[in-house]
């Protein structure tokens, strides 16, 4: 069982939908993953994630996808890359990040809540 938390520090965490614009190769991840550049939006503007889905998404199925983000976390180095946003995902039954995308398309930016 998780531990519960005040709602206060669920509104801490900036989670945003942006559009993934360009998706790189990056062959010097330890696991396969995709550098991803993503729109999120006039406030917050374009960032980059690293994704560990190659698995389930190509190129091409991912530029242009709504995607879900928590744009407020500190940078992380991946190896060579500096990853500015989490990009969310959840496991399927094999362990495959499985993207969240809204249900529908939102604007770029829109905060989660």
């Amino acid at each position: 069982m998780t531990q519960p938390i005040e709602f206060d520090a669920f509104l801490a965490v900036d989670v945003r939908v942006g559009t993934i614009i360009e998706v790189e190769d990056f062959p010097e991840a330890r696991k396969p993953a995709w550098k991803l550049s993503i729109d999120l939006g006039p406030e917050v503007g374009t960032k980059r994630s690293s994704a560990q889905i190659v698995d389930l998404y190509t190129r091409e199925q991912l530029v242009g996808r709504q995607v879900a983000c928590v744009v407020n976390l500190s940078p992380r180095r991946i190896g060579p890359f500096m990853s500015e946003v989490l990009t969310l995902g959840f496991p399927d039954e094999q362990g495959r990040v499985v993207l969240v995308t809204p249900e529908r398309q939102v604007p770029n930016g829109a905060r989660l809540f």
